[in-house]
């Protein structure tokens, strides 16, 4: 078959197509909405349904939760503060974040949590923008004594509703953490920390300074923290399947649910919701170098440190470590080698991505990555959890099919 002039083969469209449909077809899937552009040229396809019982459509504007993709959008709003010199990569947090000063340091990671030595140095903000502070979700770790009270103190964004964010902070402090500051990539916690550093130096809520210098200038209009009540119908219910049956159970509702009102702790890392068209305007400003059109959003610099390797050969070891033990809970997903600042790069090729994508994924169903080296990006948006494979399994057929779409 032909080429069309955004370098896809119609007969690899046609292929993706047909993936996706048949992943809905499964029943496993209610439905998708899924966006991937090339260029100037932008496709989208909306299958399915947003009730795993049928009812209404997806839809291209359709909301979803994003859950762990809002990590790449979280890092924005610290970047334009390093922009503007109001922080600096390698300032301690201290003078912000008095909670994580004269920081203890387990000797043991699964030791007992008053078996401590001081920390060698501050943490500083790179630290926390490259997941390396000392504390955070670390899945070889679920028994070990501090990973416990982590969730005893509700840090993880799961679950039950978070304290406000100085009682988070209050509590985030009065742990040790797991390794020494810089030495140790660890997932999650950090994003919620910058998000409680950027309301703290701008002395605004984070997802007001989030609109007003990320959001509303990329004309992101269907994305915050929450779902207002006139957009509430746009989004489906989160299901998150039963791991022994597969039968679907709601984990969220739209109304009266989770994102139906704004919250007391506005989580950086878990908590946004949007669509499809807001995240392909923030991954194209990404590609486009910080532009959107002729406004410019961030840096340039800013964003090569973003979408590029940040972690050092130890320090990368140990992401690739749990990323490759742990396939049998994450299905495979985080294969990617390097990490940024709130995303996934990738440093090898270990599938049919190349080197230099970057993005991340969502608990929750949803991928976005950018592909500099192809002018691609792609975007994949559904509401199946990961409990059950069957969404990841989509997540890894979208972007094989993307990729081998492409007919230069």
């Amino acid at each position: 078959m032909g080429q069309n002039k955004s370098g896809f083969s119609e007969a690899g469209l046609r292929r993706m197509r047909d993936v996706l449909a048949r992943h809905v077809e499964s029943g496993k899937i209610p439905g998708l909405v899924a966006l991937f552009s090339r260029g100037e040229e932008t496709h989208v396809e909306a299958l399915g349904t947003m009730c795993h019982d049928g009812g209404a459509p997806m839809r291209r504007d359709t909301i979803f939760r994003m859950a762990s993709t809002s990590k790449p959008l979280a890092v924005a709003p610290v970047m334009v503060l390093l922009d503007e010199c109001k922080l600096r990569l390698d300032d301690p947090v201290d003078t912000w974040l008095p909670e994580l000063a004269n920081r203890q340091v387990l000797k043991q990671p699964d030791g007992p949590l008053d078996d401590t030595v001081p920390a060698r140095r501050p943490i500083t903000i790179r630290d926390l923008l490259t997941s390396t502070f000392g504390l955070g979700m670390d899945l070889t770790a679920m028994s070990f004594p501090i990973m416990g009270r982590v969730f005893e103190l509700e840090l993880t964004g799961h679950g039950a509703p978070a304290p406000g964010p100085d009682e988070w902070m209050r509590r985030l402090g009065t742990l040790p953490l797991m390794h020494q500051p810089g030495e140790h990539w660890q997932y999650h916690i950090s994003i919620d920390v910058l998000g409680v550093l950027v309301a703290r130096v701008t002395g605004q809520p984070f997802e007001e300074f989030l609109r007003e210098r990320i959001l509303d200038p990329l004309g992101m209009t269907d994305t915050g923290l929450h779902v207002p009540a006139d957009k509430i119908d746009r989004l489906p219910p989160c299901y998150a399947p039963d791991p022994e049956t597969g039968k679907f159970i709601v984990w969220d509702e739209a109304e009266g649910g989770r994102y139906s009102r704004s919250r007391e702790f506005q989580s950086a890392a878990n908590d946004v919701a949007s669509t499809v068209d807001d995240y392909h305007a923030y991954f194209r400003m990404l590609l486009n170098g910080g532009m959107h059109g002729s406004e410019r959003i961030l840096s340039r610099p800013a964003v090569q440190l973003m979408t590029t390797n940040r972690l050092t050969p130890e320090q990368q070891a140990a992401r690739y470590a749990m990323a490759t033990n742990n396939v049998h809970v994450s299905f495979g997903q985080g294969q990617h080698g390097g990490w940024g600042f709130g995303m996934a790069v990738r440093t090898y090729r270990g599938d049919y991505a190349p080197i230099g994508q970057f993005g991340w994924d969502g608990g929750f169903g949803t991928s976005t990555y950018a592909d500099p080296g192809n002018q691609l990006t792609g975007i994949l948006l559904t509401q199946v959890a990961m409990s059950v494979p069957n969404s990841a399994r989509l997540i890894h057929d979208f972007w094989t099919t993307l990729y081998q779409a492409i007919d230069d």
